[in-house]
């Protein structure tokens, strides 16, 4: 079972592996700075994941703005 918990993980890390090292780290310092995520929660996210949740992020962040630009 463990085995093929590590096969999943790196085939999903070779599938991912377009985000190079600097976006990684940056896009940590912003979850951590400004969304309050440790960075072990960070490292411990399988990479599908990861990219799950900041695809969330950045579509609830574009609808804030999109309303701000609305009421003011």
């Amino acid at each position: 079972m463990r085995k093929r918990i590590k096969w999943i993980a790196e085939f999903f890390s070779i599938g991912l592996s377009h985000e190079d090292l600097f976006n990684l780290m940056k896009t940590n310092f912003a979850l951590m700075q400004h969304h309050k995520y440790s960075l072990t929660e960070l490292e411990n996210m399988m990479p599908w994941e990861r990219e799950v949740y900041v695809t969330l992020l950045v579509q609830y962040l574009e609808e804030e703005k999109e309303k701000q630009k609305q009421r003011g």
